[in-house]
């Protein structure tokens, strides 16, 4: 009788890693909760100096309980600094001063949303990622609920050209900054490396506070608890999730992910804020769903 081989059981590993893109959508769809709170108590640029002040405080802190090796080439420093400018400083600087200047926030989504698009380019060219003619599918697909979800929000008002252009930029830059790291970023220690990407990434927007802004901040009580969210949750969890399913995966994977950010957000801004949803918003979330289950499915 012939000996039956044992199923590998699953590990508390393995069910985290499943998990892991569903959470990361989940933590990085609050951003646009928080951003719209905490824009009422300070402009954007001065609101991010804060924002990722703070952040590095904390990542260095938790860089020295866990002894965490800082990189000793210039290079590695070097890497780390053009991620964070792509990563935190075009990229959500890019978004908070398009919405802090008159687009609506649906637009900005709109336009955001072609950062799996943006990715999947340049994975191919960049990092040699072969990009499937079915996950470019599911990445128009998914676009296509994307649009559905926020295009209530466009009404009849044209946004400038100059907040075109912000979000534009801001998708070019997450973009490149998520090849960038996994390019360059994979041999320097993600928690070390983060402490100088929010180290450059504020010294950004600090200087762009100082050059345009007045740097008031209106420090309520609603804004303290909006930015230990955003920093916590959002800057040093979900970007650590990011970079960790990045690595593991390919980049144009998992940027499709960020289809589903509308969706969620569209429902937690109707808990927390009233923001109704049409039939068309309902079946734009459907649509999304369909198209990230193309985009992601094994071959």
């Amino acid at each position: 009788m012939s000996a039956v081989p044992a199923l590998r059981s699953r590990t508390p590993a393995d069910r985290f890693a499943e998990a892991a893109p569903f959470l990361f959508v989940l933590l990085w769809s609050t951003g646009f909760i928080g951003t719209k709170i905490g824009m009422r108590h300070a402009e954007p640029f001065t609101f991010l100096a804060w924002r990722y002040l703070i952040a590095l405080v904390l990542m260095s802190v938790i860089v020295m309980i866990w002894r965490a090796p800082w990189p000793r080439s210039a290079r590695q420093i070097g890497h780390a600094v053009v991620v964070g400018i792509l990563m935190h400083g075009i990229y959500l600087g890019g978004i908070f001063w398009a919405v802090a200047n008159g687009m609506s926030a649906g637009i900005a989504a709109l336009i955001a949303g072609l950062h799996p698009l943006v990715a999947g380019v340049l994975a191919g060219w960049v990092l040699g990622e072969a990009v499937s003619l079915r996950h470019w599918a599911g990445l128009a697909l998914g676009f296509a609920g994307m649009a559905m979800v926020v295009g209530g929000e466009l009404g009849e008002s044209a946004p400038s050209l100059v907040g075109v252009f912000a979000c534009l930029l801001a998708v070019i830059g997450i973009a490149a900054g998520a090849v960038w790291q996994k390019r360059f970023g994979g041999s320097t220690n993600i928690r070390a490396s983060q402490a100088i990407q929010f180290a450059a990434a504020g010294a950004m927007m600090a200087l762009l506070s100082w050059s345009f802004e007045t740097g008031e901040v209106d420090w309520t009580g609603e804004l303290v608890l909006t930015l230990v969210w955003l920093v916590v949750v959002l800057s040093i969890g979900a970007v650590t999730l990011f970079y960790w399913l990045t690595q593991r995966g390919k980049v144009a994977r998992v940027a499709s992910y960020f289809y589903l950010i509308p969706p969620c957000t569209a429902i937690e801004a109707y808990f927390m804020f009233g923001e109704t949803m049409g039939a068309i918003a309902l079946a734009g979330m459907a649509v999304s769903v369909v198209g990230v289950a193309i985009a992601t499915r094994s071959s």
